[in-house]
């Protein structure tokens, strides 16, 4: 038994279907793939972000957006969501929802999800001009993989994994504590579960 071919959607398609669905979905070299179910922790790691980032955010010329913001990867032709965008300096818009240059992004990732944000969606973020950082963060353990793109054009990596760590996040210049972005949240031990 053969596997039914994929079907592609140009971008005028995926932006037609995506304004009327009840779901968002990403469009990935012209396959629509649909935004997983978010749970408990992801959507409290994300009201963290919100928290512990607005004030510093508002001081600055830049403007945060949430999960409800597409931006377009001009190069690939290809429309992605983020769980926290950041632009900084003036907002460039392809049309009224979606952003062309988010300078850093944030994805929370489960398991289900950590292969296509960390290598998929990460290869066409790069292809964006203004994009400058990446905090990968997972919803179940403190294991946050920090990109910065170097003024050379390499990506510089690197791994916070302590509570009391502070993330410098220099593109934006701002700083985020560990220990806020897992306020709260309940990281599943065996049977049990060990609140942050």
């Amino acid at each position: 038994m053969s596997a039914l071919p994929k079907k592609f959607y140009s971008p005028e398609e995926y932006l037609a279907l995506e304004r009327v669905a009840e779901c968002k979905s990403d469009l990935c070299d012209g396959e629509i793939i649909p935004r997983a179910v978010c749970n408990s922790s992801h959507n409290l790691i994300v009201s963290n972000i919100i928290g512990a980032m607005r004030a510093q955010i508002k001081k600055l010329p830049c403007t945060a957006f949430t999960s409800d913001m597409r931006f377009k990867v001009a190069k690939t032709d290809s429309y992605f969501y983020a769980d926290f965008v950041v632009v900084c300096g003036k907002l460039q818009l392809e049309d009224e929802d979606n952003l062309l240059n988010p300078t850093l992004l944030v994805e929370v990732f489960s398991q289900n999800t950590a292969g296509y944000d960390r290598g998929e969606k990460f290869r066409h973020y790069r292809q964006i001009p203004s994009f400058r950082e990446f905090l990968l963060i997972p919803q179940d353990r403190c294991y946050i993989e920090h990109y910065v793109k170097r003024k050379d054009g390499r990506w510089e990596f690197s791994v916070i994994d302590e509570l009391q760590s502070v993330i410098g996040l220099p593109s934006i210049e701002c700083e985020l504590a560990v220990a806020e972005i897992y306020d709260k949240v309940e990281f599943k031990r065996g049977a049990e579960f060990e609140r942050v």
